[in-house]
Order: structure tokens, then C-alpha cells, then sequence
């Protein structure tokens, strides 16, 4: 049976059916560009960021100039974590001409090495230097007193030679072979100006050191015989770098008789400049522990009694910065 023709209200319905497609379609149309506008706005906002940030173009492949509105990197290096500070202990201590000179044994060589006398005392005293080791026995800047006992006790130098050109009066005058050859120098200078000296006493073995102290406090009593004479193990006498004097002139005299000489007034003037200092000057017991000795020379070469002699000091507790040591630690 054929359909039915629609009805004036069924043809309503379906034009009102039309019209709501037609208006969700238009809508969808619009969300679409809706989205596709934000998108592109964001695009190119997100673009505009990342040129802010990049880096700068190498300008070098350009042959553009660096403005100052547009430093070049060599003008505006990238933050870098710093270099761990240098110690001056590690200025001094690994200085390859500093640790080659140890390692060679030359003392001398080694003074040089950090610079020279001054600069030698300066880092001693500042602790920059813990390589230059002020208990090392075998090193002529070694500072034995009655704190400081030498390590090993019974320490021996080597080698060891008799000055030339000195008369040796008692004791053998063996010393250390370059602390021989300097004083060789020092009593050939001394001569014309003020007249020949004589060794006395020069190297003492830990053993004999015994017995003489003990002899000392025999005669004298133990607390004047530690004004005159060391414990064993803490004399200088040991290190072989030590050398006592007499003033000859007709005859050889006594160390008592040395005080007051030419020869004795000259050492004060001029020993350093052989490489010698007067140990135990008048007015320092209270720092060195022992009586006025103007016969004792120590040996610390030429470029440490220069630096001595120029500041003015009186004592190695004082040029290396050392605690004061009148009497033992007993």
C-alpha cells in the first residue's frame, strides 16, 4: 500500500529537526577555529620565548662587531666553579726547583730555591714551609736546644773533613765538610783585620758528650753546668756544625780569655758573612738557655747569617720563630 503524504505538522518537525543540525554543525565550526587560533597564538609566543633565552649566534662567522648591547662571550664568560685555592705551603713545598734542591741534598741549593735567605725564614715562620723541617738533623738549618733534642740522639754527620788553614788546638776539629771549608775561609779573612784564631772544639759525638756533662755537673753542680755545657743529645756540638774559637796571637788563649779580643769583635761584625752566627750572644740565657758564649760559632751558610744578621736577631729561636727554650722539658 503506498505511504501516506506527510502532514503540514510532521514537515514542521522536520525543518525544526534541520535547523538544530545546522546549528550544533555551526557550533562545532566554531570551537574548531576557536582551537586553531589559540594554537597559533601560542606557537608563536612559545617561539618568541626560546629566542630570548638562546644563546647568541657566533658572531665571528658573521663579521658583525660586539655592541655593548650585545657583548660577545669573550666579554661575558659563563660563571665557572673556581680553582681550589693554592696553600703557600704548596707553593713552597711543590715548587719543582724547591723539591728538586731537597731531594739533591745541597742545602745551600735549597735556600736558593725558596728564594733566598729572607724568604727561606719567612715561610719557616709563616708554616708555609713544612717541608723545611727545622728537627732535621741533618740540615744546617736543624735548631737543637733544650727543647728541641736531635733526632736520632746519638746522630752522627757525614761527612765530615778538617779545616786547612786554622790551627786545631784541642778537640780533632772535624766538622761537617762544608762547615770545614768555610771556616777555612773565615780564618784566612780574619787575620789581617784582627788577628789568628784556633779551633778548640769542633765535632762531639753523642758519647763524649756524656762524659763532658757529666763532668760539668761533677765540678759544678747540675744547674750551673746547664748554663756552660748541653745534655746529652741536645748540643750542637753533634751536628757538626758548631765550632768553638780561641784567639792566638803569640799563644793560643782560653775561651774565657776570648771575650773582649779583636778576634772576638770581629766574628761579631763579619762571621755571618762566612756562612756563622754567634749562637749564644750576650743577654739572651733567657732564650737560649746558656751563658754568653762569644767563642761558639753555628754554621747556617751564607744567605741565612746574611738575613740574620741583617733583621737584627740574637737567637734561632728568634729568626725561626721558636719558642723560647731556657731550660729542659723535664
Amino acid at each position: 500500500m503506498p505511504s501516506a503524504p506527510p502532514t503540514r505538522a510532521s514537515r514542521r518537525v522536520s525543518r525544526r529537526v534541520q535547523l538544530a543540525r545546522r546549528r550544533v554543525l555551526a557550533l562545532l565550526i566554531l570551537v574548531v577555529l576557536i582551537g586553531t587560533v589559540i594554537g597559533i597564538a601560542l606557537t608563536v609566543g612559545g617561539a618568541g620565548a626560546d629566542a630570548d633565552t638562546a644563546p647568541p649566534a657566533d658572531r665571528s662567522s658573521t663579521g658583525a662587531t660586539p655592541t655593548a648591547s650585545s657583548p660577545s662571550p669573550s666579554a661575558s664568560p659563563s660563571p665557572a666553579s673556581p680553582a681550589p685555592a693554592e696553600t703557600p705551603s704548596a707553593r713552597v713545598c711543590e715548587d719543582p726547583d724547591v723539591v728538586a734542591a731537597l731531594a739533591g741534598g745541597a742545602d745551600d741549593a735549597v735556600v736558593d730555591a725558596v728564594g733566598g735567605g729572607e724568604a727561606f725564614r719567612a715561610a719557616v715562620v709563616g708554616g708555609e714551609a713544612p717541608c723545611l723541617d727545622l728537627s732535621e738533623a741533618g740540615r744546617m738549618w736543624v735548631v737543637v736546644n733544650k727543647r728541641r733534642p736531635l733526632d736520632p740522639i746519638d746522630y752522627w754527620p757525614t761527612p765530615q773533613d778538617q779545616p786547612d788553614d786554622i790551627r786545631v788546638v784541642s778537640g780533632g776539629g772535624w766538622l761537617r765538610a762544608d762547615v770545614a771549608a768555610a771556616l777555612d775561609r773565615l780564618a784566612t779573612a780574619i787575620v789581617d783585620d784582627a788577628g789568628r784564631i784556633a779551633v778548640d772544639s769542633a765535632f762531639r759525638p753523642y758519647s763524649y758528650q756524656v762524659g763532658l756533662y757529666n763532668r760539668y755537673v761533677a765540678s759544678k753542680g747540675r744547674a750551673a753546668a746547664d748554663l756552660r755545657s748541653a745534655r746529652p743529645g741536645h748540643s750542637e756540638h753533634q751536628t757538626g756544625l758548631a765550632v768553638d774559637v780561641v784567639a792566638c796571637d803569640s799563644g793560643c788563649g782560653s775561651h774565657d780569655g776570648f771575650k773582649g779580643t779583636a778576634q772576638a769583635q770581629w766574628l761579631v761584625d763579619n762571621a755571618w758573612r762566612y756562612g756563622f752566627v754567634i749562637r749564644y750572644e750576650d743577654g739572651q740565657t733567657d732564650v737560649t738557655g746558656y751563658a754568653w758564649e762569644p767563642w761558639h760559632l753555628r754554621y747556617v751558610g751564607v744567605e741565612l747569617a746574611t738575613a740574620y744578621h741583617e733583621g737584627g736577631f740574637g737567637t734561632l729561636e728568634g729568626f725561626f720563630g721558636l719558642p723560647a727554650a731556657p731550660d729542659y722539658a723535664e
